[in-house]
């Protein structure tokens, strides 16, 4: 079973390297967008300060509040377990329907058609409680 799960938030235990040549220090924050092998290693997005784009495209550092405000991505890195700490799990930040969704999305085929009969029974059930 994986340490961590898609979509969690996590911080950086230690300076990653990034593709583009930069480099994230410990502490930068991320969010899980791939588990690979069972959580040997994962897709992660991490991300800078808060920043707005001017008309001219470029980015302005920005306060969170403000309108159009959002966390600059550093990149998108292959990182190891022992490199990331959990900040908050998926499943606190989402809520119930959105986390079920996420998980819908990474299953097959015949199991998601196994998730929608098992929901259609748990309908009915409630159909019948209800009358």
């Amino acid at each position: 079973m994986s340490k961590f799960q898609l979509f969690d938030a996590v911080n950086l235990t230690q300076e990653i390297s990034l593709t583009d040549g930069g480099v994230a220090p410990p502490g930068t924050t991320g969010a899980i967008v791939e588990v690979f092998n069972n959580g040997e290693a994962y897709l992660v997005e991490l991300f800078g300060g808060w920043v707005k784009a001017e008309i001219s495209g470029n980015f302005i550092p920005a306060n969170p509040d403000e309108p159009d405000a959002f966390m600059e991505t550093l990149g998108v890195e292959t990182v190891y377990p022992h490199q990331l700490h959990l900040v908050k799990s998926a499943r606190e930040i989402m809520g119930v329907r959105e986390h079920l969704a996420a998980v819908l999305d990474n299953l097959s085929d015949d199991l998601v058609a196994e998730v929608r009969d098992f929901a259609e029974f748990l309908q009915q059930r409630q159909q019948k409680q209800v009358s």
